[in-house]
C-alpha cells in the first residue's frame, strides 16, 4: 500500500541537512553517516568539563553541558546555520531530543523546575520570525518533564551580532541587556538556561546576572554546541 508520504517523498525527497544526500527510511534530519561524524562532547556525564570551567570565577553555575563541539565549516555549524537562518526548526527537535536523553541518563541535572531560553530582542524576533532555540528547548522540556518558560527572561536592548567580537567586546556588549519579569516565582527554584552555542559565555553570563537578585535560585546551562 502506497501512503501519501511515500508519494510526496518520491517527488520531493528529504535530504540530509549536512551533506544534501537523500535520507532513507528511519533517517531524520541528517543521514546516519553524518550523524556518526558529529563531534560529541559527553559533557553531560563529566563534572568540571570545559564548558563548566569557562564560567569558573564569573558566575555560580550548578552544571553545564553542550551536546557537540563546534568547529568552523563543520557539520555542527551547518546544522545550526540551517536552524538559525533557513527555518529548519526540526534541527532543534533533533538536538533537543538527543541532549534530553543524555541529560536524563546523567543524573547531574536533578530537580529542574524550568527551562528558560536566552531570548531574542523583539526586533530580531520580528524579523526572523522565531527564536532558534525554541524547538530545542521544547524538546528538552518534554524529554525531562520540565516546564518550558519563554516569557520570564527578556532582552531589552538590541545588539549587533557577537560572532566576530573579541571576548572583552562581547562582555561589554551584553551587560545589562536582559531583564527578568516577575511573572513566575523563581525563589529556591532550579532553572536550565539554554542557548545555541557557548563561545565566550558572555551572553549566558549576562543572563545569569539578570537573575542574581532572586533568593535561592540555582542555574544550570545546556547548549547545542561548545566552541573550544
Amino acid at each position: 500500500m502506497i501512503f501519501l508520504k511515500d508519494i510526496f517523498n518520491l517527488f520531493f525527497p528529504e535530504v540530509c541537512l549536512c551533506c544534501n544526500e537523500h535520507l532513507v527510511n528511519n533517517e531524520i534530519t541528517i543521514c546516519l553517516s553524518c550523524r556518526h561524524d558529529l563531534p560529541l562532547t559527553n559533557f553531560s556525564f563529566e563534572e568540571g568539563n570545559l564548558a563548566e570551567k569557562s564560567f569558573y570565577g564569573k558566575i555560580p553555575i550548578e552544571n553545564t553541558t553542550a551536546l557537540f563541539y563546534f568547529t568552523k565549516k563543520g557539520n555542527v555549524q551547518q546544522l545550526i546555520h540551517e536552524l538559525k537562518y533557513n527555518k529548519q526548526q526540526q534541527v532543534g527537535n533533533f538536538i533537543g531530543n538527543w541532549l534530553g536523553d543524555e541529560i536524563a541518563k546523567s543524573n547531574r541535572f536533578k530537580d529542574l523546575d524550568y527551562i528558560i531560553p536566552v531570548p531574542l530582542h523583539r526586533d530580531k524576533l520580528r524579523s526572523r520570525g522565531y527564536n532558534q532555540v525554541t524547538t530545542f528547548g521544547e524538546s528538552l522540556a518534554k524529554k525531562l518533564n520540565v516546564t518550558y518558560n519563554s516569557t520570564t527572561l527578556v532582552k531589552i536592548s538590541s545588539t549587533k551580532t557577537q560572532t566576530k567580537k573579541l571576548r572583552l567586546d562581547r562582555w561589554k556588549n551584553v551587560q545589562e541587556l536582559f531583564f527578568v519579569q516577575n511573572n513566575v516565582n523563581l525563589e529556591n527554584k532550579h532553572i536550565l538556561l539554554i542557548d545555541d552555542i557557548i563561545t565566550t559565555g558572555a551572553t549566558l553570563e549576562a543572563c545569569c546576572n539578570a537573575f542574581n537578585k532572586i533568593e535561592g535560585l540555582k542555574i544550570s546551562i545546556a547548549c547545542m554546541a561548545y566552541t573550544k
